[in-house]
């Protein structure tokens, strides 16, 4: 089309009013996410299908961070936010025919038609994920006579909050911190919930090993909750493989003078925690997850909280039943197939093991979309072994499994039979 053309025009002036929302949005603290879709081009066989954007805070310097879906994995990509801002532009009609502009309250869309010219659409989102995350992200939070206050399992003054980049001096949210907020929150809800319905709801004292703790977030909000939400004494520990996130996390408990808080460099494969009531292991690679629970069986939690990530022991051993052949021939479709069955097979042996078993979605978390968590907690009254067992069985004989890590390490310590 020529230069002077109205439909021209009327492109250019829609793609200017799209960036300058995006702008606004982004000097405000407003931005939830940005979501491109409808690739132009998706003839490869491992072509972009989609890329979500969100604010992300790191090492103090507000990012985005960019994760582009293909059909067998994610990329994960973080950049600052003036380069991110660059880039968007050849990202949009040129590789994808739309992007989402989420707000609070708000979505922009700018769609680009089949003759490459594009039109704005802007609707009122009234959604209650998107109404969660504005509250989160812009009211001050300090406002305690609003209903939703309820609901936050941490204060918002605490100081640690402070100290881990995720409030400001002032006790604000950071904007780009406004899930990291909502993961704390509703990890220490369902620890508080999993707290009461366990044998340690009248517990003096609470020991808590958080395996992988990285930066602290949770292990820091799980402390923080049992001593002043709860009133016990919290000995918690955080271990992490990283001795630079260890050293950062020990001069925090320093300097706000944490009493029952520690963090230590260790692997989940090699640490000796001593006894313990609390197991948590969240986004342990593969087998990690399983040497995370087993150490939590042989400590004698009565919690168990972990958070898969990767499942790459089944899926090599995994047949194709007769029935199923059509359905595993996709390789996505295999890889959710290893993880449903691994982390079932993980839920049968604890249940074996005495406790009461869940798999349930998690809230989903900031740099990834593994979000499913095993919640176990011990029985009061034991219970026969054997209809696990023979579930355990069954599903490995139609599936043609071989081994799995748990039932190994459970086996070696004669916790459950070989076979």
């Amino acid at each position: 089309m020529a230069p002077g053309d109205p439909a021209t025009a009327r492109s250019e002036q829609a793609q200017q009013r799209f960036w300058a929302r995006l702008d606004a949005a982004l000097a405000g603290g407003r931005l939830l996410k940005l979501v491109l879709a409808r690739p132009l081009s998706s003839a490869a066989a491992d072509a972009a299908q989609r890329i979500v954007v969100r604010p992300l805070l790191l090492k103090g310097q507000a990012c985005l961070s960019f994760v582009t879906s293909h059909a067998t994995r994610d990329i994960t990509k973080n950049l600052p936010v003036a380069e991110a801002r660059a880039l968007l532009p050849t990202l949009v009609g040129t590789a994808f025919r739309n992007v989402h502009l989420l707000t609070p309250g708000e979505e922009a869309q700018l769609v680009f038609g089949k003759r490459g010219t594009a039109a704005l659409k802007v609707t009122k989102s009234a959604g209650a994920e998107v109404a969660e995350a504005a509250e989160a992200a812009l009211q001050p939070v300090a406002a305690a006579a609003h209903d939703r206050e309820k609901q936050r399992w941490i204060a918002i003054q605490q100081p640690f909050l402070t100290a881990l980049g995720v409030t400001t001096a002032q006790h604000q949210l950071v904007p780009a911190m406004a899930r990291k907020w909502r993961q704390i929150n509703k990890f220490v809800e369902v620890f508080a919930h999993a707290l009461q319905g366990s044998r340690l709801a009248d517990a003096k004292v609470v020991k808590v090993a958080d395996f992988g703790a990285g930066r602290g977030y949770l292990t820091f909000a799980i402390h923080d909750w049992l001593r002043n939400a709860h009133g016990v004494e919290p000995q918690v520990t955080g271990v992490e493989l990283r001795p630079d996130l260890v050293a950062e996390a020990q001069a925090t408990i320093a300097q706000l003078g944490l009493a029952g808080l520690k963090f230590e460099a260790g692997d989940v494969r090699t640490f000796a925690p001593g006894a313990m009531n609390v197991m948590i292991a969240l986004h342990a690679c593969d087998t990690a997850t399983d040497h995370a629970i087993h150490l939590g069986l042989r400590a004698g939690a009565d919690i168990i909280l972990c958070s898969p990530c990767c499942h790459k022991q089944i899926r090599p051993q995994l047949l194709s039943p007769h029935p199923l052949r059509p359905v595993f021939q996709h390789g996505i479709h295999a890889e959710q197939q290893a993880e449903m069955l691994t982390d079932s097979l993980r839920a049968l042996l604890l249940e074996a093991s005495g406790y009461e078993t869940q798999v349930f979605e998690f809230i989903a978390l900031e740099h990834t979309r593994k979000n499913k968590m095993i919640l176990a907690v011990r029985r009061q009254h034991v219970r026969p072994a054997d209809a696990a067992l023979a579930q355990i069985a069954e599903l490995k004989r139609y599936f043609g499994i071989r081994e799995q890590a748990l039932e190994t390490l459970l086996q070696a310590d004669g916790l459950v039979p070989a076979g």
